[in-house]
This record gives C-alpha cells, sequence and structure tokens, in this order.
C-alpha cells in the first residue's frame, strides 16, 4: 500500500451536518474570536528569543490521532495515552535528505490550500498531497498504527535520519486493515504508537537551534513569561511614549512543570510521561509552559505516573540515544486531523447555502449563521429572530439532566433582514385588538386548533378552548384549516405584527412620538480633544436622518440639547427664536429642567436655531479649564424632561471621565488589579454604588432608554457607569484614548448607525411555552420587575435576549414543544405595536435524537453569556472550572449513551458538537475569564456587557476570529478569499493576512510581502515604510488595493459596530497584540492552545466515564 503525505487542503473534517445551521452574514468566512490570548510559539521560522522552554508536564498526552470524516468525531487512543492515528491519507517518514513536496503541488478540486509559499519561505503546516483524502462513510475507530502525526511546530528544524525500522511493520499492519469500515469491530490494541516522528522540514538557514533542553523545571523553578496579554477590544494606544502592554511584562511565576520521572526508561521503548508506552512528547523548544492542568483548570494535580509496564502490542522504535541530539523525536497531535471550524463552515456553506431554508416543519435546524442563505417564512420563526440550542429537546427532565444540554433561545425581535426577504406583516384587528387565548393570553398564531366548525379554538399552550369572535369566524375547508388561512399573517407565518390597541398603553392612552436628548460634556478633555467640536459638525447633518416610519416624509422624533461639566447647560432652541437661549442649572443635588416649551422641537422647524447652537457650542467652551463632570445628574435631567413631555426617548451621552464631582451618583477610583485571581475580583464587575440601579429602574418606567459614547484617557468605571445603559436596553461604545485623526472615522461611524437604526420603545417582551416546559432564566441588557416580564426602556435591532428553559412536565413526541414570544413596544413615530415570533421544536425519548440536533454556535453563546454572568458573584476560577466541567459532562454523555462501543481511549464527538471544545476553549481565554496583564478593570467591565446582548453571529466570530489571506484574494471576483484556521502556524513571512473580531479588523503584513503588494496596498516602496498608525488603508488605483478595501467595507457592512482598523507588522511591538487573537495557540495569559484543551477534555471526559 503506498504511504502519502497526508493531503494539507483542510482538515479532513466537518461532513455537512443534518441539520447544523446559520444566519445571514453573506459570504461569511471562518469566525474567530476576540478574547483569544497570542501564542507562546516561537516565531514562523525559528525560536523566538529570550524564552526559557518548559517541557510538557505529566498527564500530557502525546499524541491524539483524529478520523477522518464520519459521524461521531472518534479521537483515538489507548488508555492514557492517544495514540497517534489518523486514517486517511497516511504519511510515512520520506528517507534521509527527501525534500518538503513542492508548495506547488496541485490541490484536490475543492479542498482550499492553506497557503501557497514563497519567497523562500518554510512552509508552515503540512504539506499538500496531490492526491484526495478517502472519506470513511461513518463513525471511525482509529486503528492505532497509522501515520505519524506531523509536526506542527516549526520552532525547530529537523532533518530526516534513515528510514525508520517501525515503516515495514506498519505497512504490514495496514495491510490488513479496513479504511472506511463503519464501526469499530474490535477495540484496537493499547498503546500501538507507531515509532518516532521527526518532523520534515529541512532546518532554515539562519535559524539557531535551540539547545535540547535539560528536562522540565524542578517544583520552585518559575517559567519566564513573554509580554503580556491584550483586551480582545483593543483600546486604541495611548500615546507612544507610554504605549501600554507592548513592553514585556514581568516573568510569569506559578507554571512548574512536574518533576522528572525517577524510573529509568525501558530499553527500546521511550518513556512517556503519562505511564504508557509508545513516543514520549520530547521536550519542545518555544512551546509555552506545561500544559498547566493545575493552575488553568483548577483541577487537583494529577495521581503520580503508574508504574511503566512493557506493552507487547508497542512498536519498538530506534532508541533515543541513537538518535543525533536534533533529532529526537517530538509527537504532537496533527492539527489538521483535529476538528476545523474553517471546514465545518465551508461544508455548511457549500451544502446549504444555495437552497432557501423554508419554516414550514417543526424542528428543522437551520443553517449556520456564518452560511449566507434566504429565509422562507412558512409558520416558524426565521432563525434570523430565534436561534434555539437545540431543535429537538428531551421530553422529561431527568433525561435534560443527564445531558447537561442546556435548553436555550436567542432572541433578536426586531432583527434587520436582508433586503430579499419580507417585513413581518401589521395586523389591524381593529378595537378589539389581537384575537387571544381566554386562559394563558397567547396570541392568535399557525399552531391554534379551530374546532367546532370554526366557532371555536383550542390554545395549542395550554389547550383552553375559546370562542372565536364573531368579527373573526371563518369557515373550514375539508382537513380542518380556515379558508382564509393563507390570507391572514397570524395563521399561516411565524412572526408578524398586530396593531395594539389603547388596552396595551400606558395609562390607557396612545403615547406621543419619542424624543432624543443629545448631552455632551464640555469639560477640558472632551473640548481639549476636538470631540466637543466633531461631534456639534456631525450632528448638524445627522438630525436630517433620524429613523422615520415607513412612508413618513419626517421623522416624528423630537430632539433636545444639553452640554455639561460640573453643572448643566440647556438650551432653548424654539423656531420662534432668534438667537438660542441657555439655561444653567448648578444645583446637582436637586435636578429638574428649567424650560419645558421650547427644550424638545421638532427639526426641520427649529432648523436655524438649532445651526445655530451647535455652531456655537465649540466657541463658548472652548478656554474652559474645568476638569471636574458630573454623570447621575446628566442621566437624571434626560430623565425629567421626558417625563415632562409625557414620550419615552433616547439620551445619547458623551463622557470622557470619573465623574468625581460633588453630586448624587459621585464616585471613586476603585481601580484594583491585585484583586484579579482573589474571590474579590467579582467586586470589579459590579457596580460601587447601588444608586445607578435605582436611577435605572426608574428610567424605565418612563421608557427612557441611554446610549452611552466614553472617550476615557484612564479609569472610569464601566462596571458602574454602564448600569443604566445596561438596564434600559441601551448600548455602550468606548474610544479609549480617543484621538481626531485616527477615531473620528470608527466613532462618527458609530453615532450615525446608532441614531438611525431601528429602536422600539416602552418595550415589555414576555415569552410563552407550551405545557411542560416554561421560560427560567433571561440574559441581556433589560431590567426585570417580575418573574415573566423583560422590560425594556428601548430595544434596537442588534439587540438579543437569551432565554433559558426548564421542565416542570413531561412533554410529548406527538406534540413537540412550543414557543411565543411576544413584544410590546412603540414604533418611532409613536405607534404601539405587538410583534410576535412563534417556533415549534420536536421532542424526543432517545438522547441520540437530541445530540443530533444541537446547534453549537448558539450553544456558545448561551454558555459565554453564563459564565460572564456568573462573574458578578463567583470567583472567575469557579466559573472557568463550572464551564469546563458541563462540556465535559454533555461530551461525556454522548459518549456513554449514543456512540458505539470503543475503546476507552477514544474520544468520540457528536457530529453537530464537534467544534464544542475549540470554541469553548475560546470563551475560557477571553479577556473577562482569563486576562492578560495589560487589559484593563474597564475593557473587561465592557466586554462582559457587550457579549451579554450579542446575537450568535457576532459571538461567534468575536470568540473565533476570522483569518483571511489577502494575497490569496482573486481580484477579479466578489469573493472572499478562504478562510484559514486562527494559528500562527498557517501564517506565511510572503503573505499579508486580514483578521476580524467584529470590533477590531487586523491587517497583518509578513516581512517577506512583495515589495509590489505592498506598494499596491500602502502606497510606499518598502516593508519599513509601512506606518502603523493608519486607520483607513489608501485609497489607490490598483486592483489589489480595491479588492481589499472592497473585502473591509464588506466586513464593516456586515457588524453592528464600526470595527477599528489595525496595522501590524510581522515581528513589531503591536504583533503581540495580534496573536492574543490567534485563539488556537497557547496564550500569553495562560490559555490552553487548542490541541491541549481538547487533551484536557478528554482527560476530563474519561474522568466523569470512569
Amino acid at each position: 500500500m503506498s504511504v502519502n503525505q497526508q493531503a494539507h487542503a483542510g482538515p479532513p473534517y466537518g461532513q455537512p451536518q443534518p441539520g447544523y445551521q446559520g444566519y445571514q452574514q453573506p459570504a461569511y468566512g471562518g469566525q474567530s474570536l476576540p478574547g483569544a490570548p497570542q501564542s507562546q510559539y516561537g516565531a514562523y521560522n525559528g525560536p523566538m528569543p529570550g524564552y526559557q522552554q518548559p517541557v510538557p508536564p505529566q498527564g500530557y498526552f502525546p499524541s491524539l490521532g483524529f478520523p477522518s470524516k464520519g459521524s461521531p468525531v472518534s479521537l483515538n487512543s489507548d488508555t492514557s495515552s492517544l495514540a497517534p492515528n489518523f486514517i486517511g491519507s497516511l504519511r510515512a517518514p520520506p528517507t534521509s535528505g527527501a525534500p518538503p513536496p513542492a508548495s506547488g503541488a496541485s490541490h484536490p478540486s475543492g479542498h482550499v490550500a492553506y497557503s501557497q509559499f514563497e519567497h523562500g519561505d518554510v512552509q508552515n503546516g503540512i504539506p499538500a498531497s496531490a492526491a484526495p483524502m478517502q472519506r470513511p462513510p461513518a463513525s471511525q475507530p482509529f486503528l492505532p498504527g497509522s501515520a505519524p502525526t506531523p509536526v506542527s511546530q516549526m520552532s525547530t528544524f529537523q532533518q530526516y535520519g534513515p528510514p525508520q525500522a517501525s515503516v515495514q511493520q506498519l505497512r504490514n499492519h495496514m495491510a490488513g486493515m479496513t479504511i472506511g469500515s463503519t464501526a469499530a469491530s474490535a477495540p484496537p490494541p493499547a498503546g500501538l504508537g507507531y515509532g518516532v516522528g521527526p518532523s520534515s522540514y529541512p532546518p532554515t538557514t539562519g535559524a539557531p537551534r535551540p539547545p535540547a533542553m535539560p528536562g522540565p523545571p524542578l517544583p520552585g523553578q518559575t517559567v519566564a513569561g513573554p509580554p503580556s496579554s491584550q483586551p480582545n477590544h483593543v483600546s486604541s494606544p495611548p500615546p507612544p511614549s507610554t504605549m501600554a502592554g507592548l513592553h514585556p511584562g514581568p516573568p510569569m511565576s506559578g507554571l512548574h512543570g512536574p518533576p522528572p520521572p525517577t524510573h529509568p526508561p525501558q530499553p527500546g521503548y521511550q518513556m512517556q510521561q503519562n505511564g504508557s508506552f509508545g513516543q514520549m512528547r520530547g521536550p519542545q523548544p518555544n512551546y509555552g509552559g506545561a500544559y498547566p492542568g493545575a493552575p488553568n483548570y483548577g483541577s487537583p494535580p494529577g495521581p503520580p505516573p503508574p508504574p511503566k509496564r512493557l506493552d507487547p502490542d508497542s512498536i519498538p522504535s530506534p532508541q533515543l540515544n541513537e538518535l543525533p541530539p536534533q533529532q529526537k523525536p517530538r509527537h504532537r497531535i496533527d492539527p489538521d486531523a483535529i476538528p476545523s471550524p474553517i471546514q465545518v463552515i465551508e461544508d455548511d456553506r457549500n451544502n446549504r447555502g444555495s437552497e432557501p431554508f423554508v419554516t414550514g416543519v417543526r424542528g428543522q435546524v437551520p443553517p449556520l449563521v456564518t452560511t449566507n442563505f434566504m429565509v422562507k417564512d412558512q409558520g416558524n420563526a426565521s432563525p434570523r429572530y430565534i436561534r434555539c440550542t437545540s431543535y429537538n429537546i428531551p421530553c422529561t427532565s431527568d433525561m435534560a439532566k443527564q445531558s447537561q444540554v442546556p435548553l436555550a433561545a436567542v432572541i433578536k425581535p426586531l432583527a434587520t433582514l436582508p433586503p430579499e426577504e419580507t417585513l413581518p406583516y401589521l395586523v389591524d384587528h381593529g378595537e378589539s385588538g389581537p384575537v387571544r387565548c381566554n386562559r394563558c393570553k397567547a396570541y392568535m398564531c399557525p399552531f391554534m386548533q379551530f374546532i367546532e366548525g370554526g366557532r371555536r379554538f383550542q390554545c395549542c399552550f395550554c389547550s383552553c378552548v375559546t370562542e372565536v369572535p364573531p368579527h373573526y369566524f371563518q369557515h373550514l375547508d375539508h382537513t380542518g384549516k380556515r379558508v382564509d388561512f393563507y390570507d391572514r399573517p397570524e395563521l399561516s407565518l411565524g412572526s408578524y405584527e398586530f396593531l395594539a390597541t389603547v388596552d396595551y398603553c400606558k395609562n390607557n392612552k396612545f403615547p406621543s412620538p419619542p424624543a432624543f436628548i443629545f448631552m455632551i460634556d464640555v469639560s477640558y478633555n472632551a473640548v481639549k480633544s476636538g470631540l466637543v467640536r466633531l461631534i456639534c459638525e456631525e450632528l448638524k447633518s445627522l438630525l436630517d436622518y433620524l429613523p422615520r416610519e415607513g412612508n413618513m416624509e419626517e421623522s416624528a422624533i423630537r430632539v433636545g440639547f444639553v452640554t455639561y461639566n460640573k453643572v448643566l447647560h440647556f438650551y432653548n432652541v424654539k423656531s420662534s427664536l432668534a438667537q438660542p437661549q441657555m439655561m444653567v442649572v448648578s444645583d446637582v443635588a436637586d435636578m429638574f429642567v428649567p424650560l419645558l416649551d421650547g427644550f424638545l422641537v421638532n427639526v426641520n422647524e427649529s432648523r436655524t436655531v438649532i445651526a445655530s447652537l451647535l455652531d456655537q457650542i465649540p466657541e463658548m467652551f472652548a478656554d474652559t479649564r474645568e476638569t471636574e463632570t458630573v454623570f447621575a445628574p446628566v442621566i437624571q435631567a434626560g430623565l425629567e424632561a421626558l417625563k415632562a413631555a409625557e414620550c419615552a426617548g433616547k439620551l445619547f451621552i458623551f463622557h470622557t471621565s470619573l465623574p468625581i464631582a460633588e453630586a448624587p451618583g459621585k464616585l471613586k477610583n476603585r481601580d484594583d488589579r491585585k484583586l484579579i485571581n482573589t474571590d474579590k475580583e467579582k467586586t470589579l464587575f459590579q457596580p460601587q454604588t447601588s444608586f445607578y440601579n435605582n436611577l435605572a429602574k426608574d428610567c424605565v418606567a418612563q421608557g427612557c432608554c441611554v446610549d452611552l459614547f466614553l472617550f476615557p484617557n484612564q479609569y472610569l468605571d464601566v462596571a458602574t457607569l454602564g448600569v443604566v445603559p445596561y438596564q434600559t436596553g441601551g448600548s455602550i461604545y468606548k474610544y479609549a484614548y480617543f484621538q481626531l485623526e485616527t477615531d473620528q472615522y470608527r466613532f462618527l461611524n458609530d453615532l450615525r448607525r446608532d441614531v438611525q437604526k431601528e429602536v422600539g420603545f416602552d418595550a415589555v417582551m414576555r415569552v410563552r411555552t407550551s405545557t411542560g416546559i416554561r421560560a427560567t432564566d433571561f440574559f441581556g441588557a433589560f431590567y426585570m420587575s417580575n418573574t415573566t416580564d423583560v422590560e425594556m426602556a428601548g430595544l434596537d435591532c442588534d439587540k438579543t435576549i437569551t432565554v433559558e428553559f426548564k421542565h416542570d412536565d413531561k412533554l410529548s413526541e406527538d406534540s413537540g414543544a412550543l414557543l411565543q414570544c411576544a413584544l410590546l413596544y412603540t414604533s418611532c413615530a409613536g405607534q404601539r405595536r405587538l410583534r410576535i415570533h412563534n417556533l415549534s421544536l420536536n421532542c424526543c425519548t432517545q438522547l441520540a435524537d437530541l445530540y443530533r440536533n444541537c446547534e453549537t454556535d448558539t450553544l456558545i453563546n448561551y454558555l459565554a453569556k453564563y459564565a460572564y454572568r456568573g462573574v458578578l458573584s463567583s470567583p472567575v476560577k469557579t466559573v472557568r472550572d463550572a464551564l469546563i466541567n458541563q462540556c465535559a459532562q454533555i461530551l461525556a454523555c454522548y459518549r456513554k449513551n449514543c456512540a458505539s462501543p470503543s475503546s476507552a481511549g477514544q474520544l468520540i464527538l457528536p457530529e453537530c458538537m464537534k467544534l464544542l471544545p475549540v470554541y469553548l476553549n475560546c470563551v475560557l481565554k477571553s479577556d473577562v475569564l482569563q486576562p492578560g496583564p495589560e487589559v484593563t478593570t474597564d475593557d473587561r467591565a465592557y466586554i462582559r456587557q457587550l457579549v451579554t446582548s450579542m446575537d450568535v453571529a457576532e459571538t461567534n466570530v468575536f470568540f473565533y476570529p476570522r483569518l483571511l489571506p489577502l494575497t490569496k484574494a482573486d481580484v477579479d471576483s466578489d469573493s472572499l478569499p478562504a478562510a484559514i484556521r486562527n494559528s500562527e502556524e498557517r501564517l506565511s513571512k510572503g503573505d499579508i493576512y486580514l483578521l476580524e473580531n467584529g470590533l477590531n479588523i487586523f491587517v497583518w503584513v509578513g516581512v517577506n510581502v512583495q515589495q509590489g503588494l505592498i506598494q499596491n496596498l500602502f502606497g510606499v516602496s518598502s516593508f519599513s515604510q509601512i506606518s502603523n498608525a493608519l486607520s483607513t488603508l489608501p485609497v489607490l488605483e490598483n486592483p489589489f488595493s480595491k479588492k481589499v478595501r472592497s473585502i473591509v467595507d464588506m466586513l464593516q457592512g456586515q457588524r453592528s459596530r464600526y470595527m477599528k482598523l489595525i496595522i501590524v507588522k510581522q515581528e513589531d511591538k503591536l504583533e503581540m497584540l495580534f496573536k492574543h487573537f490567534l485563539v488556537e495557540d497557547k496564550s500569553l495569559s495562560g490559555g490552553a492552545s487548542y490541541v491541549d484543551f481538547l487533551c484536557h477534555m478528554h482527560k476530563e471526559i474519561r474522568q466523569l466515564l470512569s
């Protein structure tokens, strides 16, 4: 049998998932996540200077082989070691001196070549083979004895020695092995490790080879840590002199490796740290510290290694001391053989992107959020409005507890639809209002059952029978359906709106149109930075774009203006005035609004007075010396103004510093990094006073939503200032170290979108469920005064509410389960409406059906929000351990109850959850749960609040960022280049890459990029001339520049916030920040690499099973 090199064309992973579904982002690539710390690997072609290299600790599985595609993903190993068996094309070491295959080797069609290497680069990754990969049809246990896992870490390059003795044995073994058998016929012999797997890369010229390491550090020795990690949403750097976080941090202490083993190696076998035989994972230069089982995961240290015993099935390999020093074998799991997010995303796009997703069938799993697809509503709400963690839920609570899969829905009631999809129809039932169930008050929907010739209907939620009102009566056809079924949206569609009657309004009177109040900080910092002038200039034109209803000629929204520092200034901009009038309120302890008439005005009527005011404000405060600000009185002033006008509305507050001036809600600087990793760390996320919680409650009662734009140069306590925006359904935007020339474009884009987007005011949402389950828990930006109603002063088209369900009775497979989300809100024209979304789910008595219909992206969205709420009340370490434990239980339950019997050493993952470990690791490494030394307290509080109301597409790219090779982009097509995996070893020095996570876009430029490309993209002639200070790409008239700018514009259009552009040159100080987002690598803040975490999860699962 010929033993080929393994195809490099993307991992052999990710068969189309039967029902694995998603969202609308056009041409959406592999997404990545913010929050992953930087890698601790060496530079691409050599060791990173100055880092000590510890060895892997004990309990580390030296090699883990993965199967090729099949339903459950099974990863094979013997008892404690994972055998390097990868079924698929195999690769044996070539004879000595064989060069790696040419980088131009043809790639099988349909496979993405991860990188074509130029300029004499060494290829990072697995060489490409010309033969397409064989994919066994179904679940495939790994047979031991297949190929060695290629070394994916490129720190040192080794030449091949003579061919190994065991190649012939491998061939004999392979001859009798069936590739493609569906079930494990017999468990593989334990520990059949195929000999040494030295790397196939020739030495690079000029890369010094690190000396062989003497062994693991002894207890007490510390490992020198590389420079510190960075926030996962990047603040603009402070002035260059104090560039935060880009100088190497102090050494990290506490990553102790295990003590060196004390028993002598058996002749002919290499020792393995975990006590079984086969290949020992040799010391790896530049591999960050020991995989910190204990420090990272909080699990108790493992037991000492068991005594070695000879394993008759092991294939002897050359003795360690026979190999020259640079050829000491290093086994590492092949990163191309473990589940790849990129492959899963690509497969789903290919399989499900072309057909419309028709919602007529109960319990259908939608395409992934990364797939661009069209939705046809035929009775269930579009996945753009509701996504569930599982579309087939257990019939009993015992089964739900056993699986540990959370049952949750991520609901985005006012989601924006693509132009080709129809907006929800507005149904007007006149004065009688919408038809509802008498008992549970559910609204008429497609699942209601009409009986007695159409005179009554039986509620699908509570089974109560209700009379049909005479005006709503209609005959039934021979199938029992109403004759007007297709004419009524509420009988045939999953989503629709009702016009609400006066009974649904506050105080039983129809609401007035909402108002927008712009409140501008005019303290010294805001004026000096140019911010005040910038805001005033922008508002002159922006006020023409206030949101309006459908075909209205002008917006019904009225506007008002306030400026403030230690006191507040109100402006009368009544249309009859020649000049605006200013009124000052200096008694901030007892806030009131000094004028009623002329404060809130129609933009068109008062246009000249408003323009005059906006011209005067920057001049009035140009010479201010006032540095102190108030904050709570500003919100109180806006709230009082809306109360006086008897309307709902939104406050846009532009604020620069910690409010230390004497006033209600005054704060003190309590920032303390020493609390990190202590039991008091949770106080950093909690508000420092309850004053703001009470203020938020008053705002919600009035329908006063707060959007906060922050421009801090130092700590300003986001955890406290964010309480009111958060509980009123508002947004926070943060521009640290704001500089006019680099940040104005991003700020203005955010402001424009924030002012123009669709918002519902004075909103109340309730989720009803059919008998058997009920909504028990809610996550998002809102306020709750009781256990069922989610109240929001404002709800915009980007916000989601996540709802968790629990069983309160048994469900039946026949009737399934139903959800109905009803949102009552006031539109921007002052119309009271009800938006209804319905969804039907299947119910199952078999765990396999549950695992077959889960949606990992939604599951991760829920788990991240659950964990981010947990840090308010528990130590971060407890929260991390709980996440790992829950996921281990989910996977162990599958292994025990659904997978075909196989050796305990196999890691078997459900097909639609095979990305759970990689995504979960990204959540664990995010700045909230594992901050690097340079992540500020404010950054963490900001991210925590941001993620809590993100939708599934946003968390997907936030936690696993999208990485695109720009140099591979086809300048003649509209498509994006194929995404690659988030790891440093996928980068080539000769290429330019783009990484986006929803908050930032990085453009990484390799040191060997051709001069012509640099000239075309940056307009400079050499690598050294590229400026890090660019905040937009220069507009150049050439195809490459146009293509890259169009990619950036396309990505910006998909995101709810304008992403900050950061140019990163290889080997530059900013590269540390970029590496923080290469989430498959080890992170500087101590986060595990994907491979390590998979090993750790496997260990946890096995402990649960034993």
